[in-house]
């Protein structure tokens, strides 16, 4: 099973059965309130009619489709709507499956990009530290979490990383985003000089960072990435495969933090987590650099055989009906004050650390169990799904994301329920 410890859970198996908007059903017959959007992906709440009615619909019509010197015309569709949402200038879209296969996509458009430019000598790679960018070799590669990268051998050579941006000794229970912390970015200004600038293709971070516990970023930090991306030519990648569709208020950060970066990955919210789909959003301007040379000719020899399939493109056509018909790429910001509130009336319980949360995504830190790392968090997740309520533990950290369909007193349950667990912990 994947990121699980396996003899664990065929011990004591957590089984899904059904889903209808905000809960999950167990194979023994409870409700399970999803404080996590499944795995931040069901941003419109589960089992959409629209969505299994118009995936329903696609699979007898056309199952799939050649993308290979062929085509058809539902990801023209889908791009062109899509767009629509997306920070000025992205107005391409290149689909994939997954965040994972989005974001090896982004790393080789940049890479080709420099290539096509006459500055083949930019194939350096800059991620960040406690940084998930899925789990391809070069997603890895740019990531910064030490336990899906060990095992693996070198990954790509020509990597290196930004520090993250938490220390709870400078910003920990910050409101919003924290006021100390916008300095870090001049660790890649360090990383340019080291390496030299004719050297370093892109730099790829999370507008905020996710699985590493919902680390959003100092105040300036992203604006001075993009100064620096700017003066040293440089691509700035946004990895919103969490961050997009809504999750912060807004279609993507990149909008929310008012940055514009030259790619965008995204995936999960995109069909709702109905069918695997991702998409990279790509600059005019490099999009243009390939479309020179003969017309016959390939551009971009990259590509899976299921890009811009058709039954993907249908859920993901008939997901972005209700974002749109329902308001939901914006309403995170009518309730993220008092999902803030939630989240940090926490604050002062026992074994808390800290409290992060931004748009509709929050963490609680808590102090690490001496020599037993994510101890603590293991055993709240396993509490709370016995209560009815779906959290996430990410190492010392519980995430919550819920579907962007969320109630106040939904939000309530979800942070209630994890204060008394919580409050009773050895």
């Amino acid at each position: 099973m994947p990121f699980t410890a396996n003899r664990q859970f065929k011990a004591h198996p957590r089984l899904l059965t059904q889903a209808d908007g905000m809960y999950f059903k167990t194979a023994d017959g409870r409700r399970v309130l999803d404080g996590t959007a499944g795995l931040w992906c069901v941003n419109l709440g589960h089992s959409r009619e629209a969505i299994s009615l118009a995936v329903a619909r696609q699979i007898r019509e056309l199952d799939f489709a050649p993308t290979f010197q062929m085509g058809h015309p539902l990801p023209f569709e889908l791009a062109a709507r899509l767009i629509k949402h997306a920070p000025d200038g992205l107005n391409h879209v290149f689909f994939t499956n997954s965040g994972s296969e989005a974001v090896d996509t982004a790393l080789k458009i940049a890479l080709a990009y420099h290539q096509l430019r006459g500055e083949g000598a930019r194939t350096r790679l800059i991620g960040r530290e406690r940084a998930y960018h899925g789990v391809g070799f070069g997603g890895i590669s740019v990531g910064g979490m030490v336990n899906n990268r060990r095992l693996f051998g070198p990954l790509l050579t020509g990597v290196d990383h930004l520090r993250h941006t938490l220390d709870l000794e400078h910003n920990a229970y910050s409101r919003g985003l924290p006021a100390w912390g916008a300095h870090l970015a001049e660790d890649l200004e360090r990383l340019i000089a080291l390496h030299g600038a004719s050297t370093v293709a892109a730099v790829i971070v999370e507008p905020v960072q996710g699985s590493a516990g919902v680390i959003p970023p100092p105040q300036g930090y992203l604006q001075r990435l993009r100064e620096i991306c700017d003066r040293y030519g440089v691509l700035l990648i946004f990895d919103e495969v969490i961050t997009g569709f809504g999750r912060l208020g807004a279609p993507f950060g990149a909008q929310y933090f008012g940055v514009r970066p030259d790619l965008i990955t995204s995936a999960k919210g995109l069909t709702n987590g109905s069918i695997p789909m991702g998409a990279v959003y790509v600059s005019n301007t490099i999009h243009d650099v390939f479309m020179h040379g003969p017309e016959n000719v390939i551009e971009l020899f990259h590509g899976y055989t299921y890009s811009g399939h058709p039954v993907a493109c249908a859920a993901a056509l008939a997901a972005l009906d209700i974002y749109e018909q329902e308001n939901l790429l914006t309403r995170a910001s009518t309730l993220a004050k008092y999902w803030e509130d939630a989240a940090h009336a926490l604050k002062g319980l026992p074994h808390v650390i800290d409290i992060r949360a931004i748009g509709l995504v929050a963490a609680v830190e808590f102090a690490p169990v001496p020599d037993n790392p994510g101890k603590r968090a293991y055993e709240i997740f396993t509490r709370c799904f016995e209560r009815g309520v779906l959290v996430r533990q990410a190492g010392e950290a519980i995430a919550l994301s819920p579907p962007l369909i969320v109630n106040p007193q939904q939000i309530d349950t979800l942070f209630g329920t994890l204060a008394e667990i919580i409050h009773d912990l050895p």
